[in-house]
């Protein structure tokens, strides 16, 4: 089950919400969300549920033993049971194939590649038990001694497929104890209908542009086709995997969770660095805090953790070596403006700033997009303007004119909407103080929200497969 559905917005959510609102007792109302999120996962292949619960109740288990030896060796063989055998069961799903695929290419044998399904949202619930472990360890936590609170935790439906990464100390207390006020359900409400919005109506539309052009061989399309469909693809990234975190934070405040933010309008970085400390917060942050800083030979070693961190962030995206590539290649431009420093970054011209952060970025999403090496060769060739010399590939062409100007206003209103303009409005209708400034904020804010509903609503009646970008990872 996908948020951005019709089942789940107006038959899943609705009994959820109103079998949660019904029961009186917070232990009942766990109870609710640990059933729906158990059938929510278990929607469209119920066999992973027993991988989930499994993951839950290992994780849970070493946890207490962690809390009962942390002093001791035993506590430390915990620790490593537990996020070993987390990360063979991730290796195992998701990286067997492309593994055993790369071992037949480099020795040339035939072994049989493994066909396994992946459990969908395998990456976010393995990091979330990972991030447990280690914070019980570090005292950080202390570990959960009932195992349906855990589950509850590790299992919560608004963030279990797709993120965002929602450490066990952010919710820790409001597992036993949150009040849910009308002002927490209407803003939750308001952030899932904007996230649902950002997906049906933006990011959707966007990927029509970009299958358009990307979705065949790209060998001969244009120099600036090349730029207008990269650019689209790098907004359509954002407004699908945004909008799904949107609609997680705006389901967990309906019921009382507040999770941390995982995006912070990264468009506006005028560095590589910035552009990390602002998209998918959660994973940057997960890395930093859980590998940066992870002894390696007796102490941290900056440079070759940086390493490490950028291949794993790009591995954890995929089993193919495009991801790999791309990790690496925001890894190498961290380097250098590690290297540079930020006094010296910030003397720099800021429009030059711009335009450099934004190439590296754009130029990245299209690493992301092009898992055969082929056709990423050709987008070097066709981005780098190296096509029109070697291949005769033309500057622009009226196919790349008319989709520009059709999908003009759908352009313009992703690039305003990725910018912090809402952020500004609401500052200005709900932070002066004045009653008449904050009612007409409200009822505007109503309205509009009730508009993107329905638009959205009407756009997913014939639109039966509609899943985010990062259900695969």
């Amino acid at each position: 089950m996908v948020f951005s559905s019709l089942y789940f917005l107006y038959l899943f959510l609705a009994v959820v919400f109103v079998a949660y609102y019904v029961c009186r007792t917070l232990p009942q109302k766990n109870v609710v969300l640990i059933i729906a999120s158990l059938v929510f996962y278990a929607w469209g292949e119920p066999v992973w549920v027993v991988m989930l619960v499994f993951s839950a109740l290992l994780n849970w288990l070493c946890a207490l033993g962690i809390g009962k030896y942390r002093e001791k060796t035993l506590g430390k063989v915990f620790v490593g049971a537990a996020i070993g055998i987390d990360l063979l069961l991730l290796i195992i799903f998701k990286y067997s194939g492309f593994i055993v695929e790369n071992i037949n290419a480099l020795l040339h044998i035939g072994i049989p590649v493994p066909q396994i399904v992946m459990p969908i949202g395998i990456s976010f619930f393995t990091f979330q038990a990972i991030s447990y472990i280690m914070d019980c360890y570090w005292e950080t936590v202390e570990p959960q001694k009932k195992f349906h609170k855990f589950l509850l935790y590790l299992s919560l439906f608004p963030q279990l497929v797709a993120g965002p990464i929602v450490r066990y100390s952010v919710i820790e207390n409001e597992i036993d104890n949150r009040k849910i006020t009308a002002l927490d359900i209407s803003e939750g409400a308001m952030r899932a209908i904007i996230g649902v919005s950002k997906k049906v109506i933006i990011a959707n539309n966007l990927y029509a542009v970009v299958d358009q052009f990307f979705g065949s061989d790209i060998s001969n399309l244009s120099f600036l086709g090349t730029w207008y469909t990269v650019i689209l693809y790098s907004l359509y990234v954002y407004f699908d995997f945004s909008g799904y975190s949107d609609i997680a934070i705006g389901l967990g405040r309906m019921f009382g969770f507040h999770f941390n933010e995982n995006f912070n309008y990264p468009f506006i970085c005028k560095s590589i660095s910035e552009f990390w400390q602002r998209w998918h917060i959660s994973l940057s942050s997960f890395f930093r805090d859980y590998l940066f800083y992870m002894p390696i030979f007796g102490r941290p070693r900056k440079y070759l953790n940086l390493f490490l961190v950028w291949f794993c962030t790009g591995m954890w995206h995929g089993a193919s070596w495009n991801f790999i590539i791309w990790g690496l290649y925001f890894g190498v431009f961290i380097f250098i403006e590690t290297l540079i420093g930020k006094k010296r970054m910030k003397k720099w011209n800021i429009v030059l700033t711009h335009i450099y952060s934004k190439i590296i970025i754009i130029i990245g999403f299209g690493i992301f997009y092009f898992t055969d090496f082929g056709q990423l060769g050709h987008f070097f060739l066709n981005i780098s303007g190296i096509s029109m010399l070697t291949n005769g590939n033309a500057f622009g062409d009226i196919l790349i004119w008319n989709s520009l100007l059709n999908n003009i206003w759908l352009i313009i209103f992703a690039i305003a909407v990725s910018m912090p303009i809402v952020p500004k409005l609401k500052h200005f209708f709900f932070e002066w103080g004045n009653n008449t400034v904050y009612a007409v904020g409200k009822v505007g804010a109503t309205v509009i929200c009730c508009a993107l509903l329905i638009i959205s609503s009407i756009l997913l009646v014939d639109n039966t497969n509609n899943p985010f970008l990062y259900f695969r990872f």
